[in-house]
């Protein structure tokens, strides 16, 4: 079975804070926080990919040059095989809203419980915490 390739946008804004979004009731780890995102299409390349999942959960326009990737995690809950495709992100046009109800909130990384994260967004925490060293 092939992984399911998932994009995750790391949204840093100018006081260093990133975006997170909060998994919707009836949703698998539902109350979990993640960073905003969501499964590539087939053909569309990681890049597109983002910039369209990010457009239609936070209504924002990302251009492809101004993401670039942090880190990539292989990951399985169960029997669902994904890979999870973390990119930071420092520009955008528009202000990031919940275009699908999920609650937000900006923080700074070190002041993230990394236990309030999906499980598989923890590792994207720790790539952006090394990162920031």
């Amino acid at each position: 079975m092939d992984a399911l390739h998932v994009m995750a946008g790391v949204l840093r804004d100018a006081a260093g804070r990133v975006l997170l979004a909060q998994r919707p009731p009836g949703k698998h780890l539902a109350g979990m926080w993640e960073f905003p995102g969501g499964k590539l299409e087939p053909g569309e390349s990681p890049a597109d990919g983002l910039a369209r999942e990010l457009h239609e959960e936070l209504d924002i326009r990302v251009q492809a040059a101004s993401a670039t990737p942090l880190v990539r995690v292989p990951w399985s809950y169960g029997e669902r095989a994904l890979l999870l495709d973390a990119w930071r992100i420092d520009r955008w046009q528009g202000t990031p809203r919940s275009v699908e109800g999920q609650a937000l909130q900006w923080r700074q990384p070190c002041d993230i419980e990394a236990g309030t994260l999906a499980p598989a967004d923890r590792a994207i925490l720790r790539a952006l915490l090394a990162a920031g060293r």
